[in-house]
């Protein structure tokens, strides 16, 4: 799937085509109409977005497609979501990217952001192999927090479901949102000062850890659902990975935002 960033890809089309890997490529060379017919998108540049498996044929196409070819100089970023990106522990270029390095400051282009989500209170347990999880001897799973890509805890601007979108596999579902309850009809709810992240370390994981700022006194719900639950119990080696990409949808916005201010204010300066 693909974000399209206002202004400096507001035109193009997005390929929405999660198992078909030509169509991930064809996002790339061509912008993709809705018939599936291919057409120049004039050069504009692409944000690439995916989420688990999706992630991994966006990242599968960066290293055959992208990196070490002409068409890089496209890239804003490329978002990688409910991922283990790797790279060699404390760089930030190497590993499964050998030339696209994580984006560590606000308008910084050509580069990735990769995480994966857990509550702080539910870190991975050590014997974890998916999210956050090293592939091997001097790697690790690259964490870049959307809301503070130089590092740090910062507050989450997430847009959260209201409606079936919330609902884990055993059908565990979000309790009220206000105190007292209230209908609320829109899809999406923010939550302002309930949610910060950081990246975290521990001895075999690396990943976006969530904290919760419960307000007792507070007229609204002081905790999300988003853990995946099977046959009742919840999967501490999944984290909140259903809803990875809901937790820093608005902060992925404004990287986004930022990403493509700089790189149309580069064009500008090379045109001059």
């Amino acid at each position: 799937m693909c974000l399209l960033a206002r202004d400096a890809i507001s035109s193009a089309k997005c390929a929405v085509t999660p198992s078909i890997y030509a169509g991930k490529t064809c996002v790339i060379k061509k912008s993709v109409k809705p018939s599936t017919e291919c057409s120049d998108n004039q050069g504009r540049a692409v944000v690439l977005v995916g989420h688990s498996q999706g992630a991994g044929v966006i990242a599968r196409l960066v290293q055959n497609e992208i990196e070490g070819k002409p068409v890089q100089d496209r890239i804003l970023s490329v978002i990688l979501a409910g991922y283990r990106l790797q790279v060699p522990v404390g760089k930030d270029v190497g590993g499964d990217f050998k030339t696209i390095p994580l984006c560590r400051a606000d308008g910084q282009t050509g580069c990735a952001i990769n995480f994966a989500t857990f509550r702080a209170a539910s870190p991975p347990p050590p014997d974890a192999q998916a999210f956050g999880a090293s592939a091997g001897p001097g790697l690790e799973a690259a964490c870049t927090n959307p809301a503070a890509l130089a590092g740090g805890d910062a507050p989450l601007h997430a847009y959260l479901g209201t409606g079936r979108e919330m609902v884990t596999a055993s059908g565990e579902q979000q309790g009220p949102w206000t105190n007292p309850p209230q209908e609320i009809a829109q899809p999406f709810v923010q939550v302002p000062g309930l949610l910060s992240g950081a990246c975290r370390r521990d001895a075999n994981h690396h990943y976006l850890a969530v904290t919760l700022h419960p307000d007792p006194a507070g007229k609204r719900t002081n905790d999300i659902v988003g853990d995946l639950v099977i046959d009742g119990r919840k999967r501490p080696d999944w984290g909140l990975h259903r809803i990875d990409v809901n937790l820093v949808m608005g902060n992925l916005v404004d990287v986004v935002q930022a990403q493509s201010q700089a790189y149309l204010a580069a064009k500008r300066r090379d045109e001059n």
